[in-house]
């Protein structure tokens, strides 16, 4: 799905580049991506991925911290911990939830 959305938007900033349209279809354009990037299904599908993103990333830590055990640098122990206790709590970036 990321690939697919990735030639999109490249397909569409390779026209939008190349184009001899002119402005009004550069701004026909702007607002299309903007209306799409506003539609509530676009915004829980981004969500819903984060969401499973971030189930898988956990979910693979567990696996590798389990593995890895005391054999990890203090370091890179210590920036793990942060990280963790930085991921706590409301929204994130993005600006979605962690629920």
């Amino acid at each position: 799905m990321r690939y697919k959305l990735t030639f999109v938007v490249g397909l569409a900033l390779g026209y939008v580049i190349g184009t001899r349209a002119g402005r009004e279809r550069y701004e026909q354009l702007r607002r299309t991506a903007r209306d799409l990037s506003q539609n509530p299904s676009v915004r829980n599908a981004a969500e819903s991925a984060a969401h499973t993103g971030r189930e898988v990333a956990e979910k693979a830590m567990h696996a590798v911290s389990g593995k890895v055990g005391d054999r990890m640098p203090d370091s890179v122990a210590e920036r793990v911990r942060s990280l963790r206790e930085r991921g706590h709590g409301g929204q994130d970036e993005w600006g979605t939830s962690n629920t």
